[in-house]
């Protein structure tokens, strides 16, 4: 969903642009609107940006300690800010995220997008090997999912009906 694609990088923004100016926490709600007028000026809806900002820094004491953890050849001060607002969005999603809403696969995903996106060139490569090894470390939550596919596939088929038959 594109609107969930730009809330993500609204939020990317406004934890670059905190962690830029100092990491002051009183200033984040007043970036965060800076950020939805200037790079969404008709979004309806800002309650993804603000939690993931949010949760992301509410659980800062958590979150980067597995940064550490996973690139400790990169010591957190020494990793670029985009890179380290990535990954702090990122884990959140992962460890604090509604695996209903955003399977821990596209959370991943969307991070890497985000990394190319904005990052330099090996953000992506970077972002993809860090929270790889934490979603293996969590052992790799909804890896065979399928719900969604029998949750589809349950409802359209009709009585006396297997799914093989509806779908052959």
């Amino acid at each position: 969903m594109a609107n969930r694609h730009l809330s993500r990088s609204i939020a990317m923004q406004s934890l670059y642009e905190w962690d830029f100016k100092g990491g002051k926490k009183e200033m984040v709600a007043e970036i965060m609107q800076k950020n939805i007028r200037e790079f969404a000026p008709g979004m309806d809806d800002s309650s993804f940006v603000e939690t993931l900002v949010k949760t992301t820094l509410d659980n800062q004491g958590k979150i980067d300690p597995l940064i550490e953890k996973c690139a400790p050849e990169w010591p957190l001060d020494q990793v670029t800010l985009v890179d380290r607002n990535i990954l702090r969005l990122g884990i959140c999603e992962l460890l604090f995220g509604n695996y209903e809403e955003v399977p821990p696969k596209v959370a991943i995903n969307e991070a890497i997008e985000l990394a190319k996106s904005f990052g330099g060139e090996s953000s992506g490569r970077f972002v993809n090997g860090v929270l790889g090894t934490i979603y293996r470390e969590l052992g790799e939550p909804m890896k065979d999912d399928t719900t969604k596919k029998n949750k589809k596939s349950d409802k359209s088929k009709g009585v006396g009906e297997s799914k093989n038959e509806k779908t052959s």
